[in-house]
């Protein structure tokens, strides 16, 4: 089978490419899957340049998401069939024509969902309710300021926070990217090149947004700091912007705002039960026709350098999916 492989560390991404692996079978309790679509996480990126806080040893295949069908059950499988499409999530090994994967780990294709929406799904939306649910406490009628909002992540809390109510304002650096946002539901868009927290402290009477959502870090959380409400949660998701920012303690102590740390993985490993309940909610939702991706463009698996760099450059709005099959 063809497979994403880094076989190096490298920020050029030059250990990285599609190679040919042995077809894998599955074990007790496993199945093997034909992927018909695997998105890109920023991740899977920091993964193959050694940044991200799970280090791997070259070489290994990156890939949180994927969907396809069901091609061949293990021995102890006894709740899916060949045939069955279905979901992947995975911290790794999703880019690849095939994987094999606990059932546990399973998830129904929600019948309304493309595979490419469906392979689009569990990262982002994940990462943004334990953010928005777990850590943040989101009540209906709040302020929502989500950072990087034309990003996987961003779309995704964009679209949980209008499902719980919030008002949601969205910033990023283009304002074609930041329109598509509004299309999709945001309630007020900002570029952040013109700054952004005095527009955020008019819309809120002075008193700043009650939940920030930051997966850039940098100057965004620096002047976060400065347009958020007593008792707000400043959400700390990530670093996309290259600087990891730091605060002087006396802010969030004068200004009563708490910073909060976000790792939904690890949030789930640390937490099984919560871990099982979140994915349960985020996927009934789903099911439900409450939420659903905004998948950008579609690659061939062999284009994997090209995806990357897209997302590099932030050239994608939503998610990237990555075709290493056909239906």
């Amino acid at each position: 089978m063809k497979a994403v492989v880094c076989s190096a560390i490298s920020d050029d991404f030059s250990g990285v490419r599609v190679a040919d692996l042995a077809l894998p079978d599955p074990g007790f309790g496993e199945v093997r899957v034909r992927v018909l679509a695997a998105s890109l996480n920023f991740p899977d990126l920091l993964l193959c340049q050694g940044k991200y806080q799970l280090k791997l040893d070259p070489p290994f295949t990156p890939g949180m998401d994927a969907a396809g069908v069901i091609e061949a059950v293990g021995d102890g499988v006894s709740d899916w069939q060949i045939g069955d499409a279905v979901v992947c999530g995975m911290r790794f090994g999703a880019l690849a024509e095939y994987v094999v994967i606990s059932t546990q780990h399973l998830q129904k294709k929600p019948e309304q969902m493309s595979f490419s929406e469906a392979a689009s799904y569990q990262v982002a939306y994940l990462t943004a309710y334990v953010a928005l649910v777990c850590r943040g406490n989101l009540q209906a009628g709040e302020t929502l300021l989500v950072h990087g909002a034309s990003g996987g992540v961003g779309m995704a809390a964009v679209d949980i926070g209008k499902l719980l109510g919030a008002k949601v304002i969205a910033t990023g650096g283009s304002d074609e990217k930041l329109r598509q946002v509004s299309d999709y539901g945001a309630d007020y868009v900002f570029n952040t090149k013109d700054g952004f927290r005095h527009q955020v402290k008019e819309l809120t009477d002075g008193q700043g947004a009650d939940v920030i959502y930051d997966p850039v870090g940098g100057d965004i959380f620096d002047e976060s700091t400065r347009c958020i409400n007593f008792n707000g949660r400043l959400l700390v998701i990530g670093f996309a912007g290259g600087r990891i920012a730091t605060v002087s303690a006396n802010i969030p102590l004068i200004k009563g705002f708490s910073v909060m740390g976000v790792r939904a993985g690890e949030y789930g490993r640390r937490f099984p039960e919560k871990g099982i309940a979140n994915v349960k909610a985020i996927w009934d939702w789903a099911r439900q026709g409450k939420t659903r991706p905004y998948v950008h463009s579609e690659l061939p698996l062999s284009d994997i350098i090209e995806g990357f760099h897209r997302l590099q450059r932030r050239e994608v709005v939503g998610k990237l999916v990555m075709k290493p099959s056909e239906a």
